[in-house]
């Protein structure tokens, strides 16, 4: 006689789990994170010294790279050619800030940090630096207006008026942007447009350029500056 098949049974098969690898201690963890923001940041500074030698505050340009030109109306009504390395511009240092005289903020405190920037320097170097305000708003900046407004900062500070289309063009050139916005008006109404300030060497290459919430630091940036006029 066959014995009776014992019944399946109804529990779920007992298993053990697995062996896997050890934890990782969380001081192994943090000295590896460590180790890759540094490796990241090291990776970085490389880049920016193959770009520049210098360490400057501002953002640099890639060694060679050329300003372009261009041609308004200053703020006495005579005709304005910048010439970046040439001519009457021939071993002068320029700041070129892109704004407009009705501007709320952001312009007048770049002119004004820029200004400081130049009181420091010695006159010998500031007889070759100049500031540059090239106005994004040819349509209420009138050569009268753009003289009262530089005047307030300084004598060191030239307003140039381009009209349309040119002043597109010399804004693409610099890799500037503006816009009207909160338009109430025919004559009321705001620009949003870039704030950087771009630094042009005395050969008439691009340098560096500044954001306008780093021209706060007037020391770092007359340091740049000086390197600028100390090297060209």
């Amino acid at each position: 006689m066959t014995a009776p098949t014992p019944p399946e049974s109804t529990h779920p098969e007992s298993t053990r789990p697995e062996s896997g690898p050890a934890a990782r201690p969380w001081y192994v963890s943090a000295l590896l994170a460590v180790a890759a923001v540094t490796l990241l940041l090291l990776a970085a500074w490389g880049y920016a010294r193959l770009r520049s030698p210098y360490p400057y505050y501002g953002t640099s340009y890639p060694a060679g790279t050329a300003a372009q030109p261009f041609s308004g109306t200053d703020q006495r009504g005579q005709p304005f050619t910048f010439t970046p390395g040439a001519g009457a511009d021939a071993g002068q240092v320029t700041a070129v800030f892109f704004g407009f005289t009705h501007c709320p903020n952001i312009c007048p405190l770049s002119l004004t940090y820029l200004n400081r920037v130049r009181a420091a320097l010695t006159p010998e170097q500031q007889a070759r630096f100049r500031i540059v305000l090239v106005s994004v708003d040819p349509d209420r900046d009138t050569p009268e207006r753009l003289n009262e407004y530089v005047s307030f900062f300084g004598n060191g500070s030239a307003g140039v008026r381009i009209p349309e289309p040119a002043l597109a063009a010399v804004a693409r050139d610099y890799g500037v942007g503006y816009q009207k916005a909160d338009v109430k008006g025919p004559d009321d109404y705001q620009i949003n447009h870039t704030t950087a300030t771009y630094l042009i060497g005395a050969g008439g290459q691009l340098i560096l350029v500044w954001d306008y919430t780093q021209l706060t630091d007037v020391r770092r940036v007359q340091t740049d500056l000086e390197h600028v006029l100390e090297a060209s």
